[in-house]
């Protein structure tokens, strides 16, 4: 429960410290006196949108921190473990948030800094703020949705239908996604087809251009190959007079004579022998050479077919002779993705039937869920009517489950119907309630679904708006009985309401010369006659005004 509630420099607030007890406390004050800017200021530090006119004007930044007691509030506890936030061992919990007057917030948790998304999803785990203009929001489906799901507390329901349908909306994009991909290429389909048969027809393998270019340029010189060889294994070795190997031999032949004379001749002697012998090894592999060659003209025009085909071939690709094999797996690649495209359709078209069957199944359990909570919260809705001076009415939730409804919600659609007169029959809420009814029907809701929540605190401000008279001592006891199991604090303009809280604070607005300040002060004993009294009979307190107070108060 929330212990403590300090602001400072916020909007017209000073400084206000308030230390609030467990059961209902009342918050009072005259019009205008800023009665609800306590809950303004914990709905800041809570998460709520941050702006720099929130900041008191003359100062540099406002700042609200807030003190809740969560020793037995054990889904606060888990919470602040699993976001290793630890908590002191007064079992305390603080909430800090700060803002500049340039409009830049930071937000605290037990003192460590955390995003305003952390502050948002710890705060349904300590307070319930209802707003005095919730009863507008009443009028909408989509609202009367939440209404139903709060009080009917199915929270893991929720969860797995939202599961379900996020996978079958995934499988839904994907297969959409395939789709128009697949037309987009259906077109191109045709071409690829085409280009990858007469790629694959052609069937020029890698390396396979060079090699044909390596032996067209042997095979259209073969003759002047062979003329060539035979002239140097002549000059080499075959040559009557002066071939090279001879010469080298009578060199080697008269210097090794006179290596007798001068001994330094000798490496000279060895040079030659070994180039000697390098002209018998080179001249054998000429002859090879000779020998292999083929001078064989019907395979040189093979060659210049095949050779004058891929230059053709790559010419209407647009790349050389040499790419037209990497070309062939590119397109071999795109074609085979093209026409998976509709395998994996087909595969998607049955993951779609799954994935839509378990969320249907999921969507009927919650379904089921909120038809049966709908019964039970349109009686107790009902009933509190009828004790809030509407004797005749009757409240009925209609649950309609149909596959149109489908969303991330399931495939209900929830309508609040209402009968305010005898007689009269069960209509939307929207076209039969007026505002004053509407106020009370809002209250017996806000009051009934907070007896289902599991948060400790619930904050209600103004939303006895448009009650008075015997009804209004009937909210009293609603919220009050409420007080006996949550913190209840409440900020209302109504007599009736305020004497049945456990405590009561005022709130008031003094003025010093060029500056407005709101103060908070708990009201006890005598005092709280007086605001009690002054909450029926205005500024001007009566005795009979005083004792009406004093009798309220003790009833």
């Amino acid at each position: 429960m929330l212990v403590q509630l300090q602001v400072r420099q916020f909007a017209i607030v000073k400084d206000l410290n308030i230390e609030l007890k467990a059961g209902m406390t009342a918050i009072t004050g005259e019009t205008g006196a800023g009665k609800s800017i306590a809950l303004d200021a914990l709905g800041l530090c809570l998460g709520d949108r941050a702006e720099a006119s929130m900041v008191r004007p003359g100062a540099e930044k406002a700042e609200i921190s807030a003190v809740f007691d969560i020793r037995n509030n054990l889904l606060a506890q888990q919470w602040l473990q699993e976001h290793e936030l630890e908590v002191d061992d007064n079992h305390d919990c603080i909430l800090r948030r700060t803002l500049s007057k340039e409009g830049r917030s930071k937000g605290y948790i037990n003192g460590a800094p955390a995003p305003i998304s952390l502050l948002k999803g710890l705060a349904p785990l300590l307070v319930n703020i209802h707003g005095q203009h919730e009863h507008q929001l009443l009028s909408q489906p989509d609202h009367q949705l939440r209404l139903l799901d709060h009080y009917a507390d199915h929270s893991s329901l929720l969860q797995t239908v939202r599961k379900h349908w996020r996978e079958w909306q995934q499988l839904r994009k994907e297969k959409k996604q395939i789709m128009e991909r697949s037309e987009h290429l259906s077109a191109r389909q045709q071409l690829i087809r085409y280009q990858v048969k007469e790629l694959q027809e052609f069937n020029l393998q890698e390396g396979e251009f060079t090699q044909i270019e390596t032996d067209h340029q042997r095979l259209a010189h073969a003759s002047t190959l062979r003329d060539e060889s035979a002239f140097a294994i002549n000059c080499m070795f075959d040559g009557e007079h002066n071939n090279a190997f001879s010469l080298v031999q009578t060199v080697i032949e008269r210097l090794s004579e006179q290596t007798s004379v001068d001994a330094s001749l000798q490496p000279v002697v060895d040079l030659l022998a070994e180039a000697g012998v390098q002209i018998e090894e080179a001249v054998r592999e000429l002859r090879h050479y000779h020998d292999d060659i083929d001078v064989d003209s019907e395979e040189l025009v093979q060659l210049e077919k095949r050779m004058t085909s891929a230059i053709q071939l790559a010419k209407k690709h647009q790349i050389s002779a040499e790419q037209l094999p990497e070309l062939r797996q590119q397109l071999e690649a795109e074609l085979a993705e093209i026409e998976q495209c509709s395998d994996k359709a087909e595969h998607l078209d049955e993951a779609l039937i799954e994935a839509k069957q378990a969320f249907i199944t999921a969507a009927n359990s919650l379904s089921q869920s909120r038809i049966k909570s709908a019964t039970k919260l349109a009686k107790n809705i009902t009933d509190s009517m009828q004790q809030l001076n509407m004797k005749a009415a009757q409240f009925k939730v209609s649950v309609d489950s149909s596959i149109e409804h489908a969303s991330t919600l399931g495939i209900d659609h929830v309508l609040f119907n209402v009968s305010t007169n005898p007689g009269q029959p069960l209509q939307p809420l929207q076209k039969v309630a007026s505002g004053g009814e509407l106020s009370r029907i809002s209250l017996a809701i806000q009051v009934i679904t907070a007896h289902r929540a599991n948060t400790p605190t619930l904050m209600f401000d103004e939303v006895d708006v448009g009650v008075s008279g015997p009804t209004a001592a009937t909210v009293g006891s609603l919220l009050r009985r409420l007080g006996e199991t949550n913190q209840v604090i409440c900020v209302t303009h109504l007599p009736q309401v305020a004497a049945k809280a456990h405590q009561q604070m005022r709130v008031e607005k003094t003025h010093r010369k060029n500056s407005t300040e709101t103060i908070m002060v708990p009201v006890q004993g005598d005092e709280r006659i007086i605001e009690v009294a002054r909450l029926l009979g205005g500024d001007e307190v009566s005795e009979k005004a005083l004792a009406n107070a004093q009798e309220l108060l003790a009833s």
